[in-house]
């Protein structure tokens, strides 16, 4: 029986809640209160059986709050596990290169991943990311720059978007 931790914070788009292994990897994470829904998210090989409520998961909880307060780089260095097969787990790896600032394209996500042609796995990629923030699917739009799909509300991803482009969050974040 395998148990993960768990913690919700406040943000400007509420309550956005993180899912740690053991080693303070990101299982899952997401703008919910419901660490029960964001655990159905993560691959059922890697799972936890139980959930246990931390208030604080040190680095993870760290991370989160300075990135909501306009660090958006302190996301980066954030262990995450996700599981899936190789294409995923590889256009997982690559989303989170993806600079903040520098939205991609479905398409320029799909060539960035190694498969130029492959442009709904690149968006499959995204729908299916367990990790929301840490592994940046709000960084993708459509290939005309409209915002897209995104799990938790075009809302929160367009205050993510503006959040990452504004000066005052460029200023901070240097």
């Amino acid at each position: 029986m395998s148990t993960a931790a768990w913690a919700t914070i406040t943000t400007p788009t509420g309550p956005f809640t993180m899912v740690v292994d053991s080693d303070g990897q990101v299982l899952a994470s997401g703008w919910s209160g419901d660490a029960d829904y964001l655990n159905a998210l993560v691959h059922k090989s890697i799972r936890p059986d139980v959930l246990v409520n931390k208030p604080d998961l040190g680095t993870v909880t760290a991370a989160a709050e300075a990135y909501h307060r306009g660090d958006i780089t302190a996301i980066d260095e954030v262990g995450v596990k996700q599981r899936s097969g190789e294409f995923l787990e590889h256009a997982w790896d690559v989303l989170r290169q993806v600079p903040a600032g520098a939205p991609v394209s479905y398409t320029e996500y799909a060539r960035l991943s190694g498969r130029p042609l492959a442009i709904r796995g690149a968006a499959g990629a995204c729908a299916r990311n367990a990790a929301a923030l840490f592994v940046p699917c709000h960084r993708v739009l459509r290939s005309d720059r409209t915002l897209g799909g995104f799990r938790y509300g075009l809302n929160v991803k367009s205050w993510l978007l503006t959040h990452e482009n504004s000066e005052e969050t460029l200023f901070t974040s240097a």
